[in-house]
């Protein structure tokens, strides 16, 4: 009994700190939808894009060598590296900033918020992870994006018939992240910041030349508050955001992880309350409280059965 006790209250102390991090994850990630618009105004997305995964990816690699770590040199990592950062950044960050400038951000967060669902499929067609998915899982998974349906609530949803192909490439978006997460599992051996910091690296030399060749970002005339607003999201939304992905990834794996999606959505809404003075609505509230209860539930450890 007295060994037994230290260990519950060691486990309970980790789950503490792991949801703690998802919090923070998501709300990182929620104020990108924010600072991606202002960016958008002066800034077109392949340059955003380059430009924020360029930065996250300098100061990846800075904080990596500061900390005594290395870069792989096996061509076969640096190779699963670049499909790493091609599904996690590069094909997700292009798509979503490309749909937000024909479709509501409100819109973008109720299918961006999807990769649970995604995750949940991909598990239960290709039998991978097939065992950990329960009752308790799927029930979450429902509740979390019923929450964010109506966390969002009714503007987004009336401009459901709106701009198709914009709407499509958010859901691509989402099929990344759920891909990415699966992906990532390979790279449990190394240290969470050299693989951010390969991600990352590869999803710049993506970007760079189809910035250059498609938008010619040294004849552009962004503001002030654009540039701010790309280096928060490559600094903070990015660098710091990738980080603690990598290593929730490894901690709660890929449902739980992607779970903080539903999260994300309910942090931007949250957000645009508190410092845009949108009104607060008891679809907000109740919609969070679904929202969490969904996360819980996705994340939770299965109950084991009795003997």
């Amino acid at each position: 009994m007295s060994m037994q006790a230290p260990r519950a209250i060691s486990e309970r102390t980790t789950l503490s700190l792991e949801f703690g991090l998802l919090m923070l994850l998501s709300l990182i990630w929620g104020s990108s939808f924010t600072l991606i618009k202002v960016a958008l105004a002066t800034v077109p997305p392949f340059t955003m894009v380059a430009g924020r995964v360029t930065i996250a990816a300098m100061l990846l690699i800075c904080i990596a060598i500061g900390q005594g770590h290395s870069l792989p040199r096996q061509r076969s990592v640096w190779a699963a590296l670049l499909v790493q950062g091609l599904l996690q950044s590069t094909l997700p960050f292009t798509l979503i900033s490309w749909g937000e400038t024909q479709i509501p951000s409100g819109l973008a967060g109720v299918l961006n918020a999807t990769p649970p669902l995604f995750v949940l499929l991909i598990a239960l067609m290709t039998g991978r992870g097939r065992r950990t998915i329960n009752g308790q899982k799927i029930i979450g998974v429902a509740a979390g994006l019923a929450g964010v349906i109506l966390t969002i609530g009714i503007d987004a949803r009336a401009g459901a018939g709106a701009a198709p192909l914009a709407q499509a490439a958010v859901l691509g978006a989402s099929l990344c992240y759920a891909l990415a997460p699966i992906w990532g599992q390979r790279f449990s051996s190394l240290p969470a910041i050299v693989t951010a910091a390969g991600a990352m690296s590869c999803a710049a030399i993506l970007m760079l030349p189809m910035a250059a060749i498609l938008e010619r970002p040294w004849t552009l005339a962004a503001t002030a508050q654009a540039i701010a607003a790309v280096i928060a999201l490559a600094v903070i939304c990015t660098a710091l955001a990738m980080v603690i992905y990598f290593r929730l990834i490894r901690t709660l794996g890929p449902l739980a992880t992607t779970s903080g999606s539903y999260l994300r959505a309910g942090f931007a809404v949250m957000l645009g309350t508190t410092l845009l003075g949108e009104r607060c609505t008891w679809s907000i509230l109740a919609g969070m409280t679904l929202v969490l209860t969904g996360v819980v539930a996705v994340a939770l450890p299965s109950p084991k059965p009795r003997p």
